[in-house]
């Protein structure tokens, strides 16, 4: 399994903005499906985005659309969350997660559906 670190998340005002890192190593980061989940407090684990293998395509849950964008650097072997105008609903531990998807089916928003998972990092946003 690839092994992922989370960084990049802190304390913001709402109407702010934070980028996201995740940096990969241990396997060929351009073998994987990646994405960003979080988990609010006293909440279940939630879709953010996702992005193919090579960063050709990207899908985002739809409360995030138009402010967040994700991408990577497989040279850099990094994933990227940019984060604009957030809400202090939004506040929450974000992970990135990776995935092979063998079958071909990169967009996929079910957690269970990734093999690993960084550690988390928390942001949280102050009305």
């Amino acid at each position: 399994q690839v092994q992922l670190v989370e960084s990049g998340g802190g304390l913001v005002q709402a109407g702010g903005s934070l980028r996201l890192s995740c940096a990969a190593s241990g396997r060929t980061f351009s073998n994987y499906v990646m994405a960003w989940f979080r988990q609010p407090p006293g909440k279940e684990r939630e879709f953010v985005a996702v992005i193919t293998w090579a960063g050709s395509s990207t899908g985002y849950e739809d409360s995030v659309k138009g402010r967040f964008t994700i991408s990577r650097d497989n040279a850099k072997n990094t994933l990227y969350l940019e984060m604009n105008s957030l809400k202090p609903e939004e506040t929450a531990v974000y992970y990135c997660a990776a995935d092979r998807a063998a079958d071909g089916r990169w967009y996929r928003r079910d957690p269970r559906l990734f093999e690993s998972w960084g550690q988390g990092t928390q942001v949280t946003i102050s009305s």
